[in-house]
């Protein structure tokens, strides 16, 4: 997808880099799916190859199986999955079967997943069609603010609709910091805030995600700097350094904003700034002076 190009493939060339693997390869799945009538009818042969990234120190000290991830109840979850639902494109059931990898099996950090289609009806000779797509947990930093209504009520509403979404969890949050309006316009102290998410949303789905949030908070966006009633930031995401249109990680301004370092400070002290190189203290002491 070309939304996975905004920083999430040139993450996941280094997630993983440092963890243990352990693989999965050739399981066979009779399934439906495909776009035409024969093939989700009569169903057809699939190959799947699966590489699981996780940290395999401890169930390798200890001989327990509970530390570690069940590759037979793994190979088991992919086939029941593969038959219960089916999907007109391989894409789309490569990347639903991924994201409930992740969710289902807390140890692990990130997927592999290659998808194979050897009967795949293109009316020429080949050997098979595939995907492979690479999903792992990221972890992002947001900053939250609020000065209108019930402010408490709005951070608070936001952090549980963050925790509800699919494929993301509150980590931790910060504690809520009263501080006087940035920017020049007249108007109420902010009750700001930090939160740290584990997401496997690219950086724009996360946006879209948050412009959700605030939407049903009623924001609008009609002063620069103006009033709000709720305002959600990507401050961090990993150690990313992108700019598009819409996004620029990290958050341009995050390192002269107090209201953003110190209740930042509190759930990520050592935490370095990607392009500064600096911890989120540094910044905040240096800020100070």
């Amino acid at each position: 997808m070309t939304e996975r190009m905004d920083g999430i493939d040139r993450i996941d060339r280094n997630s993983g880099a440092y963890l243990d693997k352990i693989h999965i390869r050739g399981l066979e799945v009779f399934a439906n799916h495909g776009v035409f009538p024969e093939e989700t009818r009569l169903g057809q042969k699939f190959l799947l190859d699966l590489t699981m990234y996780l940290d395999t120190r401890s169930a390798g000290v200890s001989d327990d199986l509970d530390r570690s991830v069940n590759y037979g109840e793994v190979s088991a979850f992919m086939t029941a999955y593969m038959q219960e639902k089916p999907y007109k494109l391989i894409e789309a059931a490569a990347e639903n079967l991924a994201e409930e990898l992740l969710l289902r099996y807390p140890l692990l950090a990130g997927v592999e997943l290659e998808l194979k289609k050897p009967w795949a009806p293109v009316g020429l000779p080949l050997e098979t069609v595939s995907v492979e797509i690479r999903r792992f947990w990221h972890r992002a930093y947001l900053g939250m603010g609020s000065n209108l209504g019930d402010k408490k009520a709005y951070l608070d509403e936001a952090v549980r609709a963050l925790d509800g979404l699919r494929g993301c969890r509150v980590e931790k949050v910060s504690s809520y910091l009263v501080t006087e309006p940035y920017g020049g316009v007249e108007q109420d102290d902010f009750l700001n805030a930090c939160l740290c998410l584990k997401t496997f949303l690219s950086p724009s789905e996360l946006l879209a995600r948050l412009h959700e949030i605030e939407a049903a908070a009623h924001r609008e966006r009609i002063v620069r700097w103006g009033p709000r009633t709720l305002d959600l930031d990507i401050l961090l995401y990993d150690d990313l350094v992108m700019e598009t249109e819409d996004l620029i990680i990290p958050h341009v301004e995050m390192y002269l904003r107090e209201f953003v370092l110190r209740p930042l400070s509190e759930i990520a002290p050592g935490k370095r700034h990607p392009v500064y190189g600096k911890t989120v203290t540094e910044l905040l002491r240096e800020l100070e002076k």
